[in-house]
């Protein structure tokens, strides 16, 4: 229903040829969260130039430098330095092989490769991963932050696609306390992205008096993301009262996270999340509960920074074409991820638009 126009089969493969060129427990938030500092802005590379960690074999990026337009101020402020464009994703080992090409994607249009400064989002109990993602981009600025499942599991309520109750799924909610304070904007991105225009032009995005902003899809049928439980119930139904809400995606969002502090938005989606768990009002994971609390105050972002649903559906993961327009995102969003499809020997055509961020080294 997303969909506004489909493409042929020729534009797409056309299109691969012209854009592709090189709670609430008693655990408490302190006790949930550690990280990993990065002492200084750029690492040696090691050798040798391919990394594996199990059947985890990466073929290290190419160093990328800033061009002479960049204003990249230097110094001693590390992840501080307000210079930077901060851009936050997840990693773990199911995903990884897709973080992996998101982040080589952003930095191959980067203008300004060293001035992006990426936060990544670890489960606990995937330390080796850090190892994995310093040694494939040994130049990238990044900083590692473990995140205890334990800090949002017993929140969690069941979904469609067992997938979208992964605890990691919700880290998103606690940017604001696993990064620095200094820290006040965010790109937050999902793992099966990738970006084919300078991140800058999203970083730049203004977002007036709201807290985040992403691309909205207003002529989605919003009442679908919740179920009669919600809609039914006069404490609920009232909620977009005042509001004209619109579905937008996650997976792409620029954040205020000063703002986000200021009004406490971490426990206002704690709580409808307790609610989900005792009254069952929507069937989605992690989404819904930031349409209960964003929806109607999102910053409009072009369409061409989110080309979601490329993924399928959430079931079969079925193949799909673009939203009419032009691109800058695409979005894997959906159950079928362009690696498993590659892999499996049965791509759809857009997943040609992802391989050439591809990393990841087959073993032979």
């Amino acid at each position: 229903m997303l969909w506004l126009t489909e493409f042929s089969g020729f534009f797409s493969a056309a299109l691969a040829v012209i854009l592709l060129s090189p709670s609430l427990q008693s655990f408490s938030p302190a006790a949930a969260i550690r990280s990993s500092h990065l002492d200084a802005y750029f690492r040696p590379s090691p050798s040798p130039s391919d990394h594996s960690l199990g059947n985890f074999s990466y073929r290290e990026s190419p160093i990328l430098r800033n061009a002479a337009e960049c204003r990249f101020s230097g110094g001693d402020s590390g992840v501080c330095n307000p210079s930077y464009v901060h851009v936050a994703i997840t990693l773990d080992f199911v995903y990884l092989r897709g973080s992996v090409a998101a982040v080589n994607s952003v930095l191959q249009h980067s203008t300004c490769p060293e001035s992006i400064f990426f936060h990544f989002l670890v489960s606990e109990s995937e330390t080796t991963l850090e190892s994995v993602i310093r040694s494939t981009f040994p130049k990238l600025n990044l900083k590692i932050y473990y995140f205890a499942p334990e800090r949002v599991q017993s929140l969690i309520s069941s979904s469609v696609r067992q997938a979208l109750e992964q605890p990691l799924n919700y880290a998103r909610n606690y940017l604001v306390e696993l990064l620095e304070p200094c820290v006040d904007r965010v790109i937050y991105l999902d793992s099966d992205i990738v970006v084919i225009d300078d991140i800058l032009n999203l970083w730049k995005t203004g977002l007036g008096p709201s807290t985040i902003g992403a691309p909205e899809y207003c002529h989605a049928n919003f009442t679908s993301y919740f179920n009669g439980a919600f809609w039914f119930d006069e404490r609920y139904n009232e909620t977009f009262k005042g509001r004209k809400p619109c579905y937008f995606n996650t997976g792409v969002m620029v954040m205020d996270l000063k703002k986000w502090r200021r009004f406490g938005y971490t426990e206002t989606i704690e709580k409808w999340m307790e609610i989900q768990k005792a009254e069952r009002i929507y069937e989605l994971g992690s989404l819904p509960a930031y349409l209960l609390v964003f929806a109607g105050h999102v910053a409009p972002i072009s369409h061409r920074w989110n080309q979601h649903g490329l993924g399928g559906d959430k079931v079969k993961g079925s193949c799909r074409d673009m939203h009419e327009g032009p691109v800058s995102l695409l979005h894997w969003s959906g159950s079928g991820k362009p690696w498993s499809r590659i892999d499996a020997k049965h791509p759809c055509p857009l997943d040609s638009l992802w391989e050439p961020y591809d990393l990841y080294k087959r073993s032979h």
